[in-house]
């Protein structure tokens, strides 16, 4: 099933599978002790104060010591279901890559959000949907980053092609960091959209009086001497309870402000805390190429590192979300004023780091993106990168096929479009027209974003993509069929007015009847060419195939069928000249359609 190097893909994705199996068998079993030492710190409290239960100050002393354990516990015990979980999901990640290895990828999203029919060429390329090259491609583990990706796809740009080429490398060759990265962004789990804590970061209000920058270390001063002077006998309880409640007091003042700002922080706390983690990954990552260090500079600054900045944030959201512990809630606030001091600490934190918190989000989603970008790469080690050339022809690719097709059923050809040249294809049905169409079409885009390419060899002067190879009719719109693939050819001419594209059509005018649409199909194709355009058309009108006489830009190929003992046999190789084999009759009799 696998040639050498897929077998030694298989291999490293089995033998990391098997590394992070092991490792999470050791952390279950941590887990395991942690919480034996949980049960067994709060069962010795208990019996702790039943034994002291006469002397009220030892009760009050276990009380405050248990209370601290427990809060070490529980923090260690999180830290490490953290770790075990990011260990399922570094195991998930090798288990989908081994499955993908055999095809098996129709389980992931479809990208069915993604699909337009008005783009450029999305609709026609089976660039999104069930069996897309998305679906195949994507593992982003972010939505942010799964949105860019699809906007990479769609972008339909020809700039830095070098330097994408060379990230994108550059992050193939380290499947370990990325995998890392890609683990720890699935962890982030919250049902709350970036944009939208962009957003309520630019627009929050404060509330908190800036006399709340010393009140709570004075207030926090008074209780600890207070307690002091009650362990040694010169306070009664009741003078501690009674500046409980004043705390609590004032804290209440601002109960619905810090109730509003907790039930936000909750949302958010998941992002920030894994966020966090991600920016240290990239920072403490040495990139080479530009392409990712210019990418990388931009949450870089003088002095402290982005990755503890947002850290800072993440532990005050933690620290306002331990209010919903009753203990926490009680003591924290009635002899320290935590919610208040840490209200404080977040609206500072959010007027200085407000403003950047989207440009961070932003370049995690970056790397999130080509991440998988790299991952496909890793994946490919029998693809090229075409190489990109500013004379010559558009595209010249030696023994490419289709990505989405198997290795072992892929039939590879060798082309050449030069600038300038169309190509009308001819051939009978299912001899491989389209497959070759969406073939060249992929090429195209593949080399636009700096992915290697299906081919032995490619050399690729760069240039936008446009398509018309499946039009649809609207009932929706009240549009018909032939309609819908007017507006698509009146898209084409005038985009190619407006810029250079390389141009696919396949079967073009097919909701009228052949004469018109035989001098329809010819007269647009003369349009094309008068414009200069490039591209390829196929088509079943054998009569197209003579302005190939009139123009000598326009270059007849075809794929061929033989009826070989009464079988219909194809080759799917891409010839020159004009396909004079149809089998449209023979395929009804063999099916018992006609006679």
């Amino acid at each position: 099933m696998f040639n050498r190097r897929m077998q030694d893909l298989f291999a490293f994705y089995q033998n990391q599978t098997q590394k992070y199996t092991a490792e999470l068998s050791q952390k279950q079993k941590q887990l395991w002790a942690s919480s034996m030492l949980r049960l067994g710190g709060f069962v010795l409290a208990v019996i702790a104060i039943y034994v002291l239960r006469d002397t009220i100050k030892f009760v009050v002393a276990v009380l405050l010591a248990t209370v601290i354990l427990f809060l070490y516990l529980v923090s260690r015990h999180t830290n490490l279901q953290q770790k075990r979980d990011k260990l399922k999901a570094l195991i998930a990640i090798n288990e989908t890559e081994i499955q993908v290895l055999k095809r098996d990828f129709h389980h992931l999203p479809s990208g069915d959000e993604f699909k337009d029919s008005t783009h450029y060429y999305s609709q026609d390329i089976d660039l999104f949907g069930k069996g897309s090259f998305y679906q195949y491609s994507n593992r982003t583990a972010l939505k942010e980053g799964a949105d860019m990706l699809a906007h990479i796809l769609k972008e339909n740009s020809i700039d830095a092609i070098k330097q994408k080429q060379e990230g994108i490398a550059e992050l193939a060759k380290n499947p370990q960091w990325r995998q890392e990265f890609s683990a720890t962004a699935s962890m982030v789990k919250t049902d709350t959209p970036t944009p939208t804590i962009i957003n309520w970061l630019n627009n929050y209000k404060p509330f908190v009086p800036r006399f709340m920058k010393v009140l709570p270390w004075i207030f926090s001063g008074i209780s600890v001497f207070l307690f002091i002077l009650y362990f040694m006998d010169f306070l009664a309880e009741s003078t501690l309870i009674y500046w409980v409640v004043f705390g609590l007091l004032l804290t209440g003042i601002y109960t619905r402000q810090i109730a509003r700002l907790g039930a936000n922080s909750g949302k958010l706390l998941a992002t920030f805390h894994q966020y966090s983690k991600l920016l240290r990954l990239i920072e403490e990552q040495e990139f080479t190429s530009d392409f990712l260090m210019d990418k990388k500079s931009q949450i870089l600054s003088d002095g402290r590192k982005t990755s503890e900045t947002l850290k800072e944030f993440s532990n005050l959201l933690n620290s306002l979300d331990r209010n919903n512990n009753i203990i926490y809630l009680i003591f924290g606030n009635g002899l320290f004023l935590m919610g208040l001091a840490t209200c404080f600490k977040m609206e500072k934190w959010i007027s200085t780091y407000g403003s950047d918190v989207e440009n961070w989000f932003n370049t995690i989603a970056f790397y999130d993106t080509y991440c998988t970008l790299g991952n496909f790469v890793f994946n490919h080690p029998d693809y090229t990168f075409p190489k990109i050339v500013k004379e010559g022809s558009t595209i010249k690719s030696v023994q490419a096929g289709h990505p989405l097709l198997a290795p072992e059923k892929s039939i590879l050809n060798d082309f050449e479009v030069k600038e300038e040249e169309f190509f009308i294809i001819t051939g009978a049905n299912m001899a491989g027209k389209s497959t070759f169409l969406r073939t060249v079409s992929l090429q195209l885009l593949m080399a636009n974003i700096g992915l290697p390419v299906c081919a032995k060899s490619v050399t690729y002067k760069p240039i936008k993509l446009i398509t018309s190879m499946r039009t649809t009719d609207s009932l929706t719109d009240d549009e018909s069929y032939f309609f819908s693939e007017l507006k698509r050819l009146k898209f084409i001419v005038d985009e190619i007015q407006k810029d250079h594209y390389f141009i696919v059509l396949d079967e073009i005018l097919k909701g009228t009847n052949s004469t018109d649409k035989a001098k329809g199909s010819r007269k647009f194709l003369e349009r094309l060419v008068v414009s200069n355009s490039t591209g390829i058309i196929a088509t079943h009108d054998l009569s197209l195939c003579d302005v190939a006489e009139e123009l000598p830009q326009v270059k007849n190929y075809y794929f061929d069928a033989e009826i070989i003992a009464n079988e219909l046999h194809f080759d799917y190789k891409f010839k020159g000249g004009i396909c004079q084999n149809m089998n449209a009759s023979f395929l009804l009799k063999k099916m018992e359609i006609v006679d």
